[in-house]
């Protein structure tokens, strides 16, 4: 398959994107381009287009199956398996924020609480201890957050989202300076059609 200009150029920045962020080019790029692409494509389809070794498809699949990005799917007359990938852009965010928040967030929240229990941490300066504590009260409280915006809708997380400031001037009982709020993006019925 050949790819128009946008869709390179889009493959292309997701991969740097990813590889910035600490994901494999190629699974980045993968991904990008079964999001684009937007419909189930095969593993020998995806090595043609991204022009990689099919053992790298074969590896880049198996870790964003692992990640819960793409799925297997089939196609009727075709024993091959299938790839695709949610067209939902908050589905994806929630399922890369909930494993990330997995893998990497909770495993260093548990060793924090694990040395604080520890004996001899009281042993290390009150500094270093305060130093440690608070860690774990921002982790702990960072995770507490994480987890209720993930059982929000992508609707009610959109105007959270949306809100901003406001937040922050509510809570603070309007003394925090208001900061610029971020434009929203168009819904589907906010669009009006080019005028002819």
């Amino acid at each position: 398959m050949e790819l128009t200009p946008i869709a390179k150029q889009f493959v292309v920045h997701w991969g740097e994107m990813g590889s910035a962020w600490g994901v494999n080019r190629t699974v980045a790029q993968l991904h990008a381009l079964l999001f684009f692409h937007g419909r189930p494509l095969n593993a020998e389809e995806i090595a043609d287009t991204l022009v990689v070794a099919r053992s790298n498809v074969s590896n880049s699949l198996k870790e964003l199956l692992n990640w819960q990005l793409i799925r297997v799917t089939h196609v009727l007359g075709d024993r091959r398996d299938y790839y695709e990938t949610s067209s939902d852009v908050w589905e994806l965010f929630r399922t890369v924020v909930r494993e990330r928040k997995t893998r990497e967030f909770d495993p260093t929240t548990r060793m924090l609480r694990e040395l604080v229990r520890k004996p001899d941490f009281a042993q290390e300066s009150p500094d270093a201890q305060d130093r440690v504590r608070e860690t774990l009260h921002l982790m702990e409280s960072l995770g507490t957050w994480a987890d209720e915006m993930l059982r929000l809708s992508p609707n009610t997380l959109e105007k959270v989202l949306r809100m901003g400031a406001t937040v922050q001037k509510f809570v603070r009982g309007g003394d925090a300076p208001a900061a610029p709020a971020a434009p929203a993006a168009p819904s589907s019925t906010d669009r009006t059609p080019p005028a002819s």
